[in-house]
């Protein structure tokens, strides 16, 4: 958005973890308020249909017969793209609505399974040979139990390719700027079809987010900045050039030694 063998007992959440809990129950981030909405407004949207989805699978690559985790899946588009490609996907999100949706898209030729990221991943270690994260990390404040997570289900040469908001950007969400070497909460309200719902997300500085990866055992960290896909040139005229002439988006894609 967002299981096996028998796992070790979730670590402790810190006192920030438990207030994202807190604000997800009080319905901020709560995907399952407003799944049918969200699946409509980006399934041909210049943003993710154009933009994000385009360029995870441009990083991605050949996948033919690739194991891969989508994680944060929810309705699954890029789960289908990759099956489309070839792939053998497995999906996990948060929601139940948006994994409903999911299921009547991909049918039973994709294994889904709900899950919430601050847990132990409910999968054995080197299971997959790739794992995509399209705008999943940025709800989390601390990247460090995920990644470890995503880093162990991998197997040995395997890849990872994430997306988040771009810092530079989310930085600009607030008045007066914050401290742009901490980690800061930032919010704000989508609309989705004339209804408003409350959003929060995590900001990171740029090498916070590196050292994330490196700490948790990736290399050769790559960062991408890539354009909207040319075909929504002419869809979205005037749209299209403020996104290609904007950061909005920050693309990593890693990998584990073989």
């Amino acid at each position: 958005m967002g299981h096996a063998t028998e796992k070790p007992e979730s670590p402790a959440r810190s006192a920030d973890a438990d207030a994202d809990a807190d604000a997800l129950a009080d319905g901020v981030n709560d995907y399952d308020r407003f799944a049918e909405a969200y699946a409509r407004e980006t399934e041909d949207n210049l943003v993710n249909a154009y933009y994000a989805r385009p360029a995870m699978l441009a990083l991605a690559g050949d996948v033919t017969g690739r194991r891969v985790l989508d994680v944060g899946c929810g309705a699954g588009p890029l789960s289908a793209a990759l099956r489309d490609r070839g792939a053998t996907v497995t999906g996990v999100d948060a929601s139940a609505r948006m994994l409903a949706l999911a299921r009547k898209r991909l049918g039973d030729g994709v294994a889904l399974h709900r899950a919430d990221l601050r847990d132990p991943l409910p999968f054995e270690d080197g299971v997959f040979d790739d794992v995509v994260a399209s705008l999943v990390l940025h709800y989390l404040e601390d990247w460090g139990p995920v990644l470890a997570e995503i880093r162990r289900v991998l197997a040995p040469g395997g890849r990872l390719f994430a997306s988040v908001d771009h810092p530079f950007v989310a930085y600009t969400f607030q008045e007066p700027r914050p401290d742009y070497f901490t980690t800061t909460s930032y919010a704000f309200d989508w609309t989705l079809e004339g209804e408003s719902h409350p959003m929060r997300f995590w900001r990171k500085p740029l090498h916070a987010m590196t050292d994330a990866f490196t700490t948790a055992g990736f290399h050769r960290v790559v960062i991408s900045e890539p354009q909207p896909d040319p075909a929504a040139r002419d869809l979205f005229p005037d749209a299209f050039r403020d996104l290609s002439t904007r950061p909005t988006f920050l693309f990593f894609a890693a990998g584990t030694p073989s």
